[in-house]
């Protein structure tokens, strides 16, 4: 039988760190090859990929240190914020067209943060969509949904590596 090897902590927050990296690149590769408009919230949630890969690689080079699970614990809070933010859009582009929007009156503390970064970074951060409308589809999935999966991936593959004691061994082996 063919038996895989036991991943480490460290293990598990490298490979989050960098799944973290390839999703945020991947969405700016789409974004240029497919001409995509993405919305304040998909570039929020590219923002959060972004964070999630640093804290994931932060606390892969912390660990074993206690250290290395509070960051932890922190980049879990994102992929929570990230896969709330998911559903929130995925919910937005089930309506039917024309009855709910994701810009209001007012902007919302995302727009006002997307909006401050797109000064600083227009390449990365340029929010020129609407979160209601799903441009582009793959396997009947809506970068929204695609999204959904990929933050629960990095909420169960973080909690994987923090809730994982560290091995304590007197003797080496």
């Amino acid at each position: 039988m063919l038996r895989l090897p036991q991943l480490t902590p460290r293990d598990h927050w490298l490979v989050l760190a960098a799944f973290c990296a390839a999703i945020a690149g991947t969405s700016l590769v789409l974004t240029a090859w497919l001409n995509l408009h993405p919305c304040h919230l998909c570039i929020f949630q590219r923002l959060l990929y972004m964070l999630l890969a640093g804290a994931g690689l932060a606390a892969g080079l912390l660990s074993p240190r206690q250290e290395a699970r509070w960051v932890g614990a922190a980049g879990m809070a994102l992929a929570a914020t990230g896969l709330m933010v998911a559903l929130y859009q995925s919910w937005l582009q089930l309506q039917p067209p024309g009855s709910v929007s994701c810009m209001g009156s007012d902007p919302g503390l995302i727009e006002r943060l997307v909006e401050w970064l797109a000064r600083l970074q227009p390449e990365l951060f340029l929010a020129t969509g609407f979160c209601e409308q799903a441009e582009w589809t793959l396997l009947k999935l809506s970068l929204a949904n695609w999204s959904v999966l990929c933050f629960s991936f990095c909420l169960v593959l973080g909690y994987r590596a923090w809730r994982t004691p560290p091995v304590r061994r007197i003797f080496r082996t």
